[in-house]
């Protein structure tokens, strides 16, 4: 990338415009980049190209992806519902390696430690680079400036929008399902390779110009309830076995014994009691951490004690959430995947546990979504600023480590609070600047750490309603002083100038790079 195509954003950060060969836009501020055009629109195909009784079965995946017309170049989806436990993703580049074809583009929804294998791949050109959030090894491995292209980051409202938009235009899409019927139809709420739903797969489904569903279970027509609609496939195929439902699991699924952790989830709960944020027919979402876990169980005490019901919970959904429902503490849970095998059960069960997708709940191109009307959120990061930004994809030693999920999408609920310990392995988490910037600080309200609340300044309402409450109210800057007292000043990474990801905002803008670690 020449340095004429590099711009400083409005959030101060130095980012390029052109990436992997494409133009891209730099961040201009909260809904300050208005899109205009039209939705993508796959290409037409006609009923006469399928067969007759509507079997579109073909004897394996190899046959699929031939059939698909697989070649270089190429941009290749999945999804993560199985999260560390797809057995599905290394499989289609295996048989791509094996093919001969270099240079594709892949598109996970997310991945994961079991990908740690296609490093390989990485590494003889067979993919030429990921865009999508990468854990761990992968993330690993891009950092040390190894990938050919350049990471794109993007949250999970944030993909919907690139397909949707036309920004990322779809191959062929790989879509694992615990059940599927011949002519397409698929779920993943039955069979014995659950992960409870795959609206992560929906743009592939509805954008891809090939989609090709993979099951081992194969049931009559039709395939109920369908998550995914028969019409929108080309292929499918059954293997012996998709996905690991006992590796969906997120976070510790338990809550957190650490007394630091708890009192931090306890002083999380007192303020939105405090603040009335928990009251009668409010909606809250929480994560599947230990501390996130040891929220929601201080909400459903408060709740129980002072007789309050929750309209919905957006999820993530675990067995503590579904514990809430069942318990008729919620009227509703609004999933958008399942982080333990209670929630698939729930999902497949109760009718008041709803799926969803990132279109419904995350989308920013769009007619409105969930996000917008959840009261209060409770998310992590790995770093924050005295300005209320924050990090959740590199550590503070700059290694890409993480994805964003959802997590970028939730900032717009009307009260984010991010629970976090004043330092990590003697590390302070409040810096002067964070490493990464994926959320502006405008939309952080409330950073609550074992020593202490700070609230946004632009919070007024919430800095009126905490007078006189007893809490330990204080500023971000007192916290970070008393972090380095303890911890000491914390290091700068030690950061080249290859840029090596960059991180999108909820709109398709840039809003941070992200540099190659010496």
């Amino acid at each position: 990338m020449s340095n004429s195509n590099f711009v400083t954003n409005t959030v101060g950060r130095v980012v390029p415009t052109v990436i992997n060969g494409e133009k891209h836009e730099p961040y201009k501020g909260i809904n300050q980049h208005i899109p205009t055009g039209f939705k993508h629109a796959p290409r037409v195909e006609t009923i006469a190209h399928f067969p007759d009784d509507g079997n579109k079965q073909l004897d394996s995946l190899k046959s699929a992806l031939i059939k698909a017309g697989l070649k270089d170049g190429m941009t290749i989806s999945t999804h993560h519902h199985f999260r560390n436990g797809d057995l599905i993703g290394n499989q289609i580049f295996d048989i791509a390696h094996d093919l001969g074809i270099k240079n594709l583009r892949w598109f996970p929804s997310a991945s994961f430690p079991c990908h740690e294998p296609l490093i390989k791949y990485l590494e003889d050109g067979t993919i030429s680079h990921i865009e999508g959030s990468m854990n761990g090894a992968l993330g690993k491995f891009a950092s040390q400036g190894k990938m050919s292209g350049t990471a794109i980051l993007r949250s999970h409202g944030g993909r919907y929008q690139a397909v949707q938009d036309g920004e990322v235009k779809i191959d062929i899409a790989v879509i694992g399902a615990g059940s599927a019927d011949c002519f397409g139809n698929a779920n993943a709420v039955h069979g014995s390779s659950t992960s409870g739903l795959l609206g992560f797969a929906l743009a592939d489904s509805q954008y891809a110009d090939k989609v090709i569903v993979v099951t081992d279970n194969l049931v009559p027509f039709p395939c109920v309830p369908w998550q995914i609609q028969g019409n929108y496939v080309d292929f499918v195929v059954v293997m012996d076995k998709v996905g690991i439902p006992e590796k969906i699991v997120s976070g510790t699924t338990e809550i957190t014994k650490s007394p630091d952790r708890l009192y931090l989830a306890e002083l999380t709960a007192q303020f939105c009691e405090v603040t009335g944020i928990i009251k009668d027919g409010f909606s809250f979402q929480t994560g599947a951490g230990g501390t996130s876990l040891a929220v929601s169980d201080y909400f459903a005490k408060i709740m129980k004690e002072k007789g309050i019901k929750a309209r919905f919970a957006r999820g993530g959904s675990n067995k503590y959430l579904v514990q809430m429902l069942e318990e008729g503490l919620i009227d509703y849970i609004l999933d958008g995947q399942t982080f333990d095998l209670d929630g698939v059960r729930s999902m497949r069960d109760n009718a008041n546990h709803v799926w969803t997708s990132p279109f419904t709940s995350y989308n920013y191109h769009g007619k409105g979504n969930f996000a917008q009307l959840v009261d209060v959120v409770i998310l992590g990061a790995t770093e924050v600023d005295v300005n209320f930004n924050a990090n959740v994809v590199t550590h503070s030693d700059g290694y890409l480590l993480h994805g964003i999920g959802g997590w970028q999408n939730c900032l717009f609920s009307k009260t984010v609070i991010l629970p976090l310990p004043l330092f990590r392995d003697r590390i302070p988490v409040i810096r002067d600047e964070v490493t990464t910037i994926c959320g502006p600080g405008e939309l952080i309200d409330v950073i609550v750490t074992e020593r202490g609340i700070a609230i946004n300044p632009l919070r007024t309402d919430l800095l009126e309603k905490v007078k006189n409450s007893g809490l330990p109210i204080k500023t971000l800057q007192e916290l970070k002083d008393e972090a380095e007292q303890i911890c000491g000043k914390p290091q700068k990474p030690n950061l080249g100038e290859k840029v090596i990801a960059v991180i999108k905002w909820v709109d398709g803008t840039i809003i941070d790079a992200v540099r190659e670690v010496l």
